[in-house]
C-alpha cells in the first residue's frame, strides 16, 4: 500500500434510498429521491505528507465542494470546512483537489449541481487494522 492510497476519500452525505415511495412501488425498484455525488477516482489523488506519515500523525480534513450537473468539480468553490489541526495535511488535501473526480448528484434520477462535504482521512495502516479497519 502506498502513501497516496492512505488519504482515502469518503462521502459524508447519505442517499435517500430504500424508502417507501408511497405510490405502491417497491422501494427497492424506486429511484432514490436524492443521491449525493460519488467519488470515482480509482485511487485517492491526495498524498500523505511523508514527514507526517513517518511521525504517525493522523487526521481528517473535511472539504466543502461544489459539483455541477456533469459531476465536474468547480475548483473556485473549494473550501476547507473543518481542518485537521495540521496545516500540512490541510495543504495536501487542497493540492489533490484538482484531480478529484465525481459522478454527479441526482434528484429523482436526473443529474443536478450540488454542494456537499467530502472528508479526507489520513490514517496509518497498522493503526487502522487495530481499530477494526476504520
Amino acid at each position: 500500500m502506498n502513501r497516496r492510497s492512505l488519504g482515502a476519500l469518503g462521502l459524508c452525505l447519505a442517499a435517500a434510498c430504500g424508502r417507501d415511495t408511497g405510490n405502491g412501488q417497491d422501494a427497492a425498484d424506486a429511484v432514490p429521491e436524492f443521491e449525493p455525488p460519488v467519488a470515482i477516482n480509482a485511487e485517492s489523488p491526495v498524498n500523505y505528507p511523508a514527514q507526517l506519515f513517518r511521525e504517525g500523525v493522523e487526521g481528517t480534513v473535511v472539504l466543502r465542494l461544489f459539483v455541477d450537473e456533469t459531476g465536474a468539480l468547480v475548483l473556485d468553490s473549494t473550501r476547507i470546512h473543518d481542518g485537521s489541526g495540521y496545516p500540512s495535511l490541510d495543504s495536501a488535501v487542497l493540492a489533490g483537489v484538482d484531480a478529484m473526480r465525481f459522478a454527479p448528484a441526482r434528484r429523482n434520477g436526473a443529474p443536478m449541481p450540488t454542494w456537499f462535504l467530502q472528508p479526507v482521512h489520513f490514517r496509518q495502516p497498522d493503526r487502522a487494522q487495530s481499530r477494526g479497519g476504520s
